[in-house]
């Protein structure tokens, strides 16, 4: 339960009853809150094991679990809105790799963390799965370090 209004000031998804599913692309949906613990460094996790796109060439579905992973600054996403968000793709004709760096963008853009990573474990087609691994550290801080260095390590 929300401690006083300031906390739940511009969330306009979180409780509505009248929930509208976006059928194209929507990073409009998008919604933030404070961070309470700026102070501290600590990992938020978001796991979306039923995430659809269809392929920019064929129209076929691509299945995915997508992962997120951030770092918090002043600003973290909304879960529903997330939701809502991922959900958008559903329709959106775009390659897995495409997928994964525009997600990890407008979430930059979003809340501006200190870090944040996405990767798609999408299902195999044609007998290849591809996992699209995509990441941000704060420019001239020590996040950005982590993120060279958890670049390559996602390549092991």
């Amino acid at each position: 339960m929300p401690r006083n209004k300031e906390e739940t000031e511009g969330l306009s998804l979180l409780g509505n009853k009248k929930t509208v599913y976006k059928d194209t692309y929507a990073p409009e949906v998008l919604e933030t809150f404070v961070n309470k613990h700026q102070g501290n460094d600590y990992m938020v996790t978001f796991d979306c094991p039923e995430f659809t796109s269809l392929c920019p060439i064929t129209g076929q579905p691509d299945f995915a679990k997508i992962t997120i992973n951030y770092i918090p600054n002043v600003k973290m996403v909304e879960s529903k809105s997330l939701k809502l968000y991922l959900f958008s793709f559903r329709n959106q004709g775009d390659f897995h790799e495409d997928c994964i760096n525009i997600i990890m963008k407008d979430l930059v853009k979003l809340m501006e963390p200190k870090y944040l990573e996405v990767k798609g474990i999408f299902t195999p087609r044609g007998g290849i799965s591809i996992y699209p691994f995509a990441n941000y550290g704060q420019p001239g801080t020590k996040y950005e370090k982590i993120a060279e260095n958890r670049l390559f390590d996602s390549l092991k």
